[in-house]
């Protein structure tokens, strides 16, 4: 039922749509198609379609006038290019949170709420002129008692009630895409607004960004290319994070950055070797690094901010990955094809002749240009978009990979345009394959569970001595466990006693027609006995049947 605050918020919407010349997106569904024709017979139609620009500048606009939250969901959809077509994936992407800052003492207001007691008791300095703001929360810069400077990030009032009524919305719309929009069962509107929930709730957790923040620091402790800042846990709550403030130039300012005598050429290989290694020595990597949250020091040591999206693989999807990834630097396709069906990233009764072909046709256009030219990500793209005529499932690890990977190759370009990705990426990938499957790996694994195995071990000879003396009596028994066995013992009792019936009926019918054949007669008695011992004979068969089975 919707409620007549969502009923208002919608009108809003359609009216947007409308003033964007979108109403082709309201009248292309079922609902809308038999009045159509009465749009077309305008002439403000026609005169207004010549004035406007293009269908994804369009889209972007419209979703900039309907605010911050359907910005954020702009950005990212943006990022779903396995759904969307290149050109409105593009246009996307370059929605940015110019939204106007809160003031700041409604910001210290919250903060003080936050904290319990008043900015003075916590901080020696507080500045209400917001360093940035965004669409779900604005950051103003503090001193702390001890003298260190810090950044203090705060949500936006009330954003949690927007939030949870916007995404209701979307809800509302993307099931009405489903059912009436053409192509709404290929685009799965309804399962991309899920995605977006997850996300855009995950990121009003200003502790879970904390830990984000703690887990990469802590896993880049002591480098020398990148740097995470220091979370202040004792001050951190829900809706206040409390970081370390860095200091460096943003990385989209390059003549900045190269009169600083940085090497264009470094930063840029070495923001490749940050993505590979978040993504395979940890598992656990920053998933929005556009150049917004990126800085650089004067030393060319990267500086990253904003951890409200981080991913994560499974042990088997890294390593289904790295060999996807060596089996293309090496153009073996049919192994590529083995391995999305062996990871089940395809159906297992896929045709791997046919896929390999598919992938093929994708692969060997792109091969015959310059390495420097391929764009590593647009090739996964093509890869998955291929993988979807055969039914692939979206994953959403994979996902948030690759719109971090296209956001590391686009960086790198910017920094360095002649940057190679794909011979930067092959030694790393190859290094770890060998670390995963050599004998380090091994040696690795024993280490990791002998504490298990050293637990076990004193038991190891009791157990083999019972199991030998219980084979040597006669007692060792096999248990066999299995939901098809159960099931398939059940059935075969439930035939049986189906049989049994089967055959009780029949012997009673073979006594009565016995009967009726021969009418009454002389030898009447001798029937009855001799066809009654056949039916009873039957009968016990069948009841003595039953009873085996009902001991099985």
């Amino acid at each position: 039922m919707i409620r007549p605050s969502e009923a208002l918020r919608l009108l809003h919407i359609n009216w947007v749509l409308l003033r964007h010349g979108l109403d082709e997106v309201i009248l292309a569904t079922h609902l809308f198609r038999p009045v159509r024709f009465l749009l077309y017979l305008s002439p403000f139609y026609w005169l207004r379609r010549e004035k406007l620009p293009a269908y994804p500048v369009r889209m972007r606009q419209a979703l900039e006038d309907l605010g911050p939250i359907f910005v954020k969901f702009g950005q990212i959809l943006s990022t779903r290019r396995d759904l969307l077509p290149d050109d409105i994936a593009d246009e996307l992407a370059k929605l940015q949170d110019a939204v106007p800052p809160f003031s700041g003492s409604q910001a210290r207001t919250l903060i003080e709420k936050a904290f319990g007691h008043s900015i003075e008791e916590v901080l020696d300095d507080f500045d209400e002129t917001p360093m940035a703001s965004a669409s779900i929360a604005q950051v103003h810069a503090a001193t702390l008692k001890d003298g260190k400077k810090v950044v203090v990030k705060v949500l936006r009032p009330d954003i949690e009630r927007i939030i949870r009524r916007d995404v209701g919305l979307l809800y509302i719309i993307a099931r009405l895409a489903d059912r009436y929009w053409k192509d709404g069962k290929r685009l799965r509107p309804v399962e991309v607004v899920q995605d977006y929930e997850k996300t855009i709730l995950d990121e009003l957790d200003l502790q879970r960004e904390a830990a984000n923040a703690a887990q990469l620091r802590r896993n880049w402790e002591g480098s020398d290319i990148l740097f995470v800042p220091e979370v202040y846990w004792d001050l951190t709550r829900k809706n206040v994070l409390v970081l370390e403030r860095i200091h460096g130039t943003p990385v989209s300012n390059v003549e900045t950055l190269k009169t600083q005598g940085i090497s264009m050429k470094q930063l840029g290989e070495q923001g490749v070797e940050i993505f590979f290694t978040q993504v395979f020595r940890d598992n656990f990597f920053h998933a929005d690094m556009h150049p917004g949250n990126i800085f650089v020091e004067p030393s060319g040591r990267y500086i990253v901010v904003d951890f409200g999206i981080v991913g994560s693989l499974t042990t088997e999807d890294q390593r289904y990955l790295a060999e996807n990834l060596l089996a293309f630097f090496n153009r073996d396709y049919h192994r590529v094809a083995e391995l999305h069906v062996e990871s089940e990233w395809v159906p297992r009764d896929t045709r791997v002749d046919e896929f390999e072909s598919a992938i093929r046709s994708v692969c060997e256009p792109i091969f015959n240009k310059p390495l420097s030219e391929i764009s590593f990500g647009h090739f996964l793209l093509n890869l998955f978009q291929t993988a979807r005529r055969f039914n692939m499932e979206v994953q959403p690890q994979l996902v948030l990979l690759q719109k971090t990977l296209l956001y590391i190759e686009g960086l790198g370009r910017q920094l360095y345009p002649e940057l190679d990705l794909w011979t930067t990426a092959k030694p790393f990938m190859e290094r770890w394959m060998q670390e995963q499957v050599g004998p380090k790996a091994f040696t690795r694994k024993l280490r990791r569970n002998l504490p298990q195995m050293t637990e076990h071990a004193a038991d190891m000879p009791l157990l083999a001595h019972k199991v030998l003396r219980d084979a040597a009596e006669g007692r060792l028994e096999l248990k066999w466990k299995s939901e098809e066995l159960k099931q398939m013992h059940e059935t075969l009792k439930e035939n049986h006693h189906n049989t049994v019936a089967s055959i009780t009926g029949a012997a009673m019918l073979v006594s009565g027609a016995m009967l009726l054949t021969l009418g009454p007669s002389i030898m009447l008695p001798a029937t009855v006995i001799v066809t009654s011992g056949i039916g009873l004979s039957v009968a016990g068969a069948a009841i003595l049947l039953s009873t085996w089975m009902r001991s099985l």
